[in-house]
């Protein structure tokens, strides 16, 4: 790392990396997963099985066989997808949207439907026993229970057949038996339980919208709060067979909503869709309350997602958090690894530990809605906007691919080796160009031969792109890090503006003491410096850049009128203002002229300078001069006469005191004051003089004294005094 410093700031060779997970979210993985610590890896196997007619997929379940099973809206159906990716659709109920789906072990599913639905049982058709099953054969679906209640969100089977159902509007959960007998299991003070799951110990975990609530809800029905989430809405839930709980959280608590009694939305605002909130029920009555939207994965959540995990102790902690992914489902690989299927960028999660995580996959749709098993050790993942079943791999694929972003150099640039750190079967390419769109004529990609000395081999240019090949084997292939050298074509600074301020001074702005000067290619803000009125000072500052983003050091430089040589005022400057003292430069005109160079940032030879002159500017610190001050006493009038003289600028005024009295403006003979030379010639009534008492010691003098002050145009000041007696 001292190497590379040293080459940027001596000869101003630069460096791109990228290696944190920040900078490479910017890319485009094809097969490749993202480390959250930095790196890539290669992705599990991903691929669609199923586009569906319906626009959103609430809920996938599977069986025995590897059928998927998916549970959408818009229209409510569901379908039944093969391994091989035939679709069929097996039920079509009259409601809004199937909201949610299970599998029991003999190939039953139990199918929820909203607003205002129920929970169907659905049977597949009866084949006699050695024939042939008919694909085309219609599936059963009968109503199996009505919980009266406005949405139903999610349900779940346990090991002996019983069917939990979570509902909104009153926080329900009801129980039904696998004989059709049915009960309120759980009534929380929540307006909605929306999502449920099962731990190890046969326990019913809970999640409500509204406080942000996980519940551990024993076989008798007694609950108790796990965990009060920061996030307002919990939409997932996961149990491991450790005796962890694993829960995803959205949105931002209200104020108010942290207790019972509070008013909450009748629909979880993470569940609108963008475009919904024109869908109403049709069986509400248009004369009365407006209903909700029918609730939809969507955008409606603010605030970001989290997900917790809550140990066997009852500990809760945060593992992973995202201020853009919305989480909807949670699922285990083959591998026991926690996955996350998030919105609305469709990307997949590996959740490994506390902010230890990889992006696996970007899927084709907006929000991944549900995770099921497949077969092999797959999972199969849904996804709404648009309604797609996707099969995603136990193991890695056979290749991977990633873009990184492009890399704007901002100027021609050289471009030199690659620092690569990678392992297993992976390769580099490269490719440059100078518009800002690789599509637009850019070199073609070039590999990168490591065992050549990583030489890019690509055209100068401003832009730059690379892009790693991932082949499957052992070991798997990473890589950690790409690292590019290149050299910007040096461009001569520019000085845009140049100020002189006679009669300011400037303020030092004070540095930070043990922080170095800005690196080359990072730009320097300079805050304007504080300035105050200074009579004796002169104060220049300018404004400069530097396409390459150099380091630069100027100096000042003076001239008089008349004359053909700058002389040197300053050099070695840093900062962009300076100030001097007024009286070093003869009354005169003068010019500044600021020049820039770039030298700090490159070798001996190979800098650049720009020049930039001020407008004319005048120093004039020489007083005027008062001559011939004379004044007599004509009776009750005192006349008095004098000349103000300036060697460089004009008078600007005169004013006189008699006896100490207050100052008085007099004007020139010509009135205009507006040459060098001004002669003053005025009366002025004196005081009475006061006889002396009778009785005093002390003799009271008549004479006057009269003082008498010039200013020229630069406030230089001159003063002068008479007395004037009396005869």
């Amino acid at each position: 790392m001292t190497l590379v410093s040293a080459l940027a700031l001596a000869e101003g060779t630069r460096t791109w990396e990228q290696s944190k997970f920040e900078d490479l979210v910017k890319g485009t993985p094809q097969g490749v997963a993202l480390r959250g610590n930095g790196g890539l890896e290669l992705a599990p196997a991903f691929k669609t099985v199923a586009t569906l007619p319906s626009t959103y997929v609430w809920a996938i379940a599977s069986d025995g066989a590897g059928n998927a099973y998916a549970a959408t809206g818009s229209p409510a159906r569901v379908y039944r997808i093969t391994p091989d990716g035939q679709t069929t659709p097996i039920f079509e109920p009259q409601e809004l949207q199937v909201q949610a789906l299970v599998a029991d072990k003999n190939g039953i599913l139990f199918a929820a439907t909203a607003p205002d639905g129920k929970v169907y049982r659905i049977e597949p058709p009866k084949t006699p026993p050695g024939a042939k099953a008919d694909a085309k054969a219609s599936w059963s679906a009968t109503p199996y229970f009505d919980p009266g209640t406005k949405y139903i969100w999610d349900i779940v089977l346990d090991g002996a057949g019983n069917l939990y159902v979570a509902t909104g509007d009153h926080g329900e959960v009801f129980k039904v038996s696998a004989n059709g007998q049915h009960a309120l299991f759980f009534k929380s003070d929540e307006v909605h339980i929306r999502v449920l799951a099962l731990d190890g110990k046969g326990n019913l975990i809970a999640g409500s919208d509204g406080s942000g609530l996980i519940y551990r809800i024993a076989p008798d029905g007694e609950a108790f709060v796990l965990y009060s989430a920061p996030k307002k809405e919990i939409t997932a839930l996961a149990a491991d067979n450790a005796g962890n709980i694993y829960a995803a959280g959205v949105g931002e608590k209200r104020p108010g909503s942290l207790g019972p009694g509070t008013t909450l939305p009748q629909v979880p605002m993470s569940s609108v869709p963008p475009g919904s909130a024109g869908i109403a029920n049709p069986s509400v009555s248009p004369t009365g309350p407006v209903p909700a939207p029918f609730p939809a994965p969507g955008l409606g959540a603010t605030g970001g997602s989290e997900v917790y995990r809550i140990g066997p102790d009852g500990a809760p902690t945060r593992l992973w958090s995202s201020r853009e992914d919305l989480v909807y489902s949670l699922g285990f690989d083959q591998r026991g690894r926690l996955l996350a299927g998030t919105g609305n960028r469709g990307h997949i999660f590996a959740i490994y530990g506390i902010d230890d995580f990889a992006d696996l996959v970007k899927a084709g749709g907006s929000q991944i809605t549900a995770l099921a098993s497949a077969p092999g050790g797959g999972l199969y993942a849904s996804s709404s906007n648009l309604g797609k079943v996707f099969l995603l791999g136990p193991g890695p694929g056979a290749e991977g691919v990633y873009e990184s972003d492009i890399f704007d150099a901002k100027v021609f640039s050289r471009w030199g080796r690659a620092g690569v750190r990678w392992g297993g079967n992976a390769e580099l390419f490269a490719r440059s160009g100078n518009v800002d769109n690789p599509d637009r004529n850019w070199s073609p990609w070039t590999r990168v031969d490591s065992t050549t000395g990583s030489q890019l081999n690509i055209p100068p240019a401003r832009f730059v792109q690379w892009r790693a090949v991932l082949h499957a084997g052992n070991p798997e292939p990473t890589v950690d890090s790409v690292l590019l050298y290149y050299l910007p074509k040096n461009i001569a600074p520019q000085v845009d503006d140049v100020t002189v301020q006679p009669g300011y001074r400037y303020q030092p702005i004070p540095h930070v003491t043990g922080t170095e000067p800005p690196n080359p290619g990072q730009p320097r803000f300079d805050p304007p410096p504080p300035s105050v009125r200074d009579h004796d000072s002169i104060g220049i500052r300018w404004s400069a850049h530097d396409d390459n983003d150099d380091q630069l050091e100027y100096s000042l430089y003076y001239r008089g009128d008349g004359e053909s040589r700058w002389l040197l005022l300053k050099n070695n400057l840093n900062d962009r203002y300076y100030s001097f003292d007024a009286s070093l430069l003869p009354d005169g005109g003068y010019t500044a002229l600021v020049e820039a160079s770039d030298a700090p940032s490159h070798s001996p030879g190979e800098a650049f300078v720009a020049q930039r002159e001020s407008a004319r500017f005048e120093v004039d610190t020489t007083p005027p001069a008062i001559m011939n001050l004379s004044a007599t006493i004509e009776g009750q009038q005192l006349h008095v006469h004098f000349r103000a003289t300036d060697s460089f600028s004009n008078i600007k005024r005169a004013e006189f005191s008699l006896d100490a009295g207050d100052w008085q403006v007099v004007e020139p003979v010509g009135q205009l004051s507006d040459s060098k030379t001004e002669d003053y010639d005025f009366r002025t009534p004196l005081p009475l003089s006061r006889p002396p008492e009778p009785s005093s010691v002390t003799q009271v003098s008549n004479d006057h004294v009269i003082v008498v002050r010039s200013y020229d145009r630069f406030d230089n000041l001159a003063t002068a005094k008479v007395v004037a007696r009396t005869k």
